[in-house]
């Protein structure tokens, strides 16, 4: 946290956050939504969301603010190279602000037809196949997973790097189960359009 230092950070994370929540609410009507069905896979990962962007992002956030995080976070790894730190920081940085950009995309490519990960896609909601979709299959998941490991680097912090591992280790049990549910929907489109487009990384897997 050389480069921008705490304070000016913590402003960051708020003020993307904010923007975010301002984007879900004009593109699907809603901030928040909390009905979770399904298994228990489905209903961990969708608390697991929203814990992380509403409770613990924020709460870095004003930790930063405060100048408190380092004192507080006994994870945080005190890097003495600083050639060293200010790398981590300037990639935590872009992960954190492209996971942002990315959300934002896909949620307003949703709009209406966005739902909870894990769920049935609803008898009105129309296959996405434009914007982000045209790259990633699951660009939400990939934005907050973007975000997730950015904050790790951005803080230096052993407990956020274990968050992004849990969240990626959530994330890929989940996506069988909603992609079940896209299969039954849409069938030989969603066939076609699995072969075609990766679930989170471009070109990768």
């Amino acid at each position: 946290m050389d480069l921008l230092g705490q304070r000016t950070l913590g402003i960051i994370i708020l003020s993307l956050l904010t923007l975010l929540v301002m984007v879900k609410r004009w593109a699907t009507g809603s901030v928040l939504e909390y009905k979770s069905t399904g298994s228990l896979v489905v209903w961990l990962t969708n608390a697991y969301t929203l814990f992380f962007l509403l409770v613990a992002n924020p709460g870095i956030g004003v930790m930063l603010v405060a100048r408190h995080f380092e004192t507080l976070d006994p994870t945080h790894l005190a890097i003495v190279v600083s050639q060293v730190a200010a790398g981590l920081e300037v990639a935590g940085f872009g992960l954190y602000f492209i996971g942002y950009l990315l959300m934002a995309w896909a949620l307003l490519t949703l709009g209406v037809n966005y739902q909870l990960g894990g769920s049935v896609p609803r008898a009105a909601d129309a296959i996405v196949v434009a914007g982000p979709y045209r790259f990633v299959r699951h660009p939400m998941y990939t934005g907050v997973l973007s975000i997730s490991l950015g904050l790790a680097l951005l803080v230096q912090s052993l407990a956020f790097l274990s968050v992004s591992c849990i969240y990626l280790v959530l994330i890929v049990r989940l996506i069988p189960i909603e992609e079940k549910g896209l299969h039954q929907a849409y069938r030989d489109r969603y066939v076609a359009y699995q072969q075609k487009v990766r679930r989170l990384i471009p070109h990768l897997c």
